[in-house]
C-alpha cells in the first residue's frame, strides 16, 4: 500500500472511541469462536491488535497481520508487556505479498473499506484459509452520506454475498449487529458481520 496513512497514525490509534468500537466488535466475533479452541486464527488488518488480542484466548493460536509496520510494532510492544504464548504478529500486505501463513479462521474487521479491489482481497483470503475454513468480515453498511477517494462508503449485503460466492465462499450469512452515532467518518453507521466458509 503506497503512502500508508496507518504508518503515521499508529502511535495515536488506540483512542477511547476506537477502543470502545473494538470491544463491541470483539464481543460479537467471540460468538463465532465459541468452538474454536483447536483452530488457528489470522486477524488481517489487525491494526494495533485492539480486536485480535481479545480473541487470542479462544483459539489455539492467533497471528495478527497488518501492512503497516508501525501498527505491528505496537502489537509487539503490547505482547512484550503482557505476553500471550499463542500470539504472533507479522507485517504483510495481502494485496501485494505472497501470504506466508494459513489459518482455519480469518477475521477482517474494518479492513475491506480501505482496499480498493474487494474481489482481489477476497481471493487472497480464500487461498489463505484452510479447507473448510471460516471467513469473518466486520464492516460498515453502505452509507451514501460518505464520500472519500480512498475509502469505500460501506457495503451492500447482497453485493458482498455475490462477491463471496463468486470467489468460492459458501454459506454466507450477513447480519447487522450494531448501530452507532458518528461511527464512520463522523456519520451514524451500522456494522455488519458476514461469515462464510471455504
Amino acid at each position: 500500500m503506497e503512502d500508508n496513512i496507518f504508518e503515521n497514525i499508529a502511535k495515536k490509534y488506540d483512542n477511547p472511541q476506537r477502543i470502545e468500537l473494538a470491544n463491541i466488535i470483539a464481543n460479537r466475533v467471540k460468538e463465532e469462536l465459541a468452538d474454536a479452541g483447536d483452530k488457528t486464527l489470522i486477524d488481517y488488518g489487525s491494526g494495533t491488535g485492539l480486536v485480535g488480542l481479545q480473541l487470542a484466548g479462544l483459539v489455539e493460536s492467533a497471528t495478527l497481520i497488518d501492512a503497516a509496520e508501525n501498527m505491528v510494532a505496537i502489537i509487539n510492544e503490547k505482547l512484550a508487556s503482557h505476553p500471550l504464548q499463542n500470539v504472533s504478529a507479522l507485517v504483510s500486505d495481502f494485496t501485494a505479498d505472497t501470504i506466508p501463513v494459513k489459518a482455519d479462521i480469518i477475521l477482517v474487521s474494518l479492513v475491506l473499506l480501505h482496499i480498493p479491489d474487494t474481489k482481489i482481497i477476497l481471493e487472497q483470503l480464500y487461498k489463505t484459509l484452510n479447507e473448510n475454513g471460516k471467513l469473518i468480515i466486520v464492516d460498515f453498511d453502505k452509507n451514501p452520506q460518505i464520500s472519500h477517494p480512498k475509502v469505500h462508503n460501506g457495503f451492500v449485503a447482497a453485493e458482498l454475498e455475490e462477491l463471496l460466492a463468486q470467489t468460492g465462499f459458501k454459506n454466507a450469512t450477513i447480519e447487522v449487529f450494531h448501530h452507532g452515532n458518528n461511527l464512520f467518518m463522523n456519520q451514524d453507521a451500522s456494522l455488519f458481520i458476514a461469515t462464510s466458509s471455504k
